[in-house]
């Protein structure tokens, strides 16, 4: 086979790349190592800053997205039994939109078999091959039958545990990395959101998130040990820990109910320098990790996205590649700016076990301020919302 773009990797990321080129006729193949219901069984954030939401609508996949998504204008920050709000309208003339990640990667697969889009799932022995030279391709096994794909340029997509970024030599890699100490529970509940907006709990006991889906999908977090596993918490126990980590109008207002899922995912700060290799791209979680705290993760993956698909799009209308050798140095200096602010928030909110009483003071502090300062609040806005491209 030949293809212009190959794209190792089926999730958001892989797939909106592949719709945003196929609307500027450049041909993808999207590889794909599990089934679409394995895809969309995946449950994962669904805050949107803006200039994802303008790539989707970019890519002409917003329909759905423009129609149930929610304008959040804010934050709530909590800590003992006080909170204040951040109006992040006020302080930036932007918002975030709530939509879950599974349906925008439903949307994007929809729209991928609307166009012919090629996703070709249950790939195995994925294989990058001569990506450093102007032959690449790309190999893998499929229902037990051999593929190649030729093709220009090869972009990985496929996570932290994926093939793409450990094809580029380690003499050339470099990799940053800082593991927390701690996990976050979540569970999610068919009960109505505690407040209009999200509550993000600083406590004695741990940190505590109140977020949603919509008007009756709830998500809920708490800050746990890492030796947990979601099998230690029953759904009694997590709503009456959750209750003791946030202020107490809002425990009182909390509505329980069942979990219809709850898992434990460990926090993480990773960078992988350069992003680029001969003709090989990282993009998202493949190049990159941030903690939850803040927001992050699947919108640092569509910055990447962004310059990778202007670079691109330059390089076949123009033949220009300049847009391309910039693409590493322009994605990490965005992702720089957004794991700092995912590790500032991470240190402001949770508890560690080795903070002392002064550590505890200075947090303490910081979040006073943060209340206090204007100033203070327009920066947390303008990083929540979304760093310009």
């Amino acid at each position: 086979m030949r293809t212009q773009v190959a794209i190792i990797g089926g999730g958001p990321s892989g797939l909106l790349l592949s719709q945003l080129l196929h609307r500027k006729g450049i041909d993808t193949i999207v590889l794909e190592r599990k089934t679409r219901k394995y895809v969309l069984g995946r449950i994962r954030a669904g805050i949107l800053e803006v200039g994802f939401v303008n790539l989707m609508r970019e890519a002409g996949v917003s329909k759905r997205m423009d129609a149930e998504s929610f304008d959040h204008d804010g934050a709530v920050i909590a800590y003992g039994n006080s909170q204040f709000g951040i109006n992040f309208k006020q302080h930036t003339g932007s918002h975030v939109v709530v939509y879950g990640q599974t349906e925008v990667t439903r949307d994007l697969y929809d729209a991928r078999e609307a166009m012919d889009g090629k996703v070709v799932f249950n790939v195995q022995d994925v294989a990058i091959n001569d990506a450093n030279n102007n032959a690449p391709n790309v190999t893998y096994r499929v229902a037990g039958n051999s593929q190649r794909i030729d093709c220009d340029f090869i972009v990985g997509c496929d996570g932290f545990h994926g093939v793409s970024r450990q094809t580029i030599p380690a003499e050339v890699r470099r990799d940053y990395e800082k593991a927390y100490p701690f996990g976050w529970l979540g569970v999610l509940s068919e009960t109505p959101p505690v407040h209009e907006e999200l509550i993000y709990s600083s406590s004695d006991r741990g940190f505590a998130l109140c977020s949603m889906r919509n008007a009756n999908l709830s998500r809920y977090y708490v800050q746990c040990s890492l030796a947990d596993s979601p099998e230690d918490w029953s759904d009694h126990r997590f709503w009456e820990e959750l209750k003791r980590r946030v202020p107490e109008s809002v425990a009182d207002g909390l509505v329980t109910g069942p979990s219809i899922e709850k898992s434990i995912a460990p926090l993480r700060s990773f960078v992988t320098e350069p992003m680029r290799w001969g003709s090989l791209f990282l993009c998202g979680d493949a190049a990159h990790i941030v903690p939850p705290t803040g927001a992050k993760g699947l919108n640092t993956a569509a910055s990447d996205i962004h310059y990778l698909y202007q670079g691109l799009a330059q390089y076949y209308r123009d033949r220009d590649s300049r847009g391309l050798d910039q693409y590493s140095e322009k994605a990490l200096a965005r992702i720089w700016k957004a794991e700092r602010f995912s590790w500032w928030m991470t240190n402001l909110l949770h508890r560690f076990p080795d903070q002392s009483e002064f550590d505890l003071k200075m947090q303490r502090a910081d979040l006073e301020f943060l209340r206090e300062n204007e100033a203070a609040q327009t920066v947390m806005a303008q990083n929540y919302v979304g760093l310009p491209y």
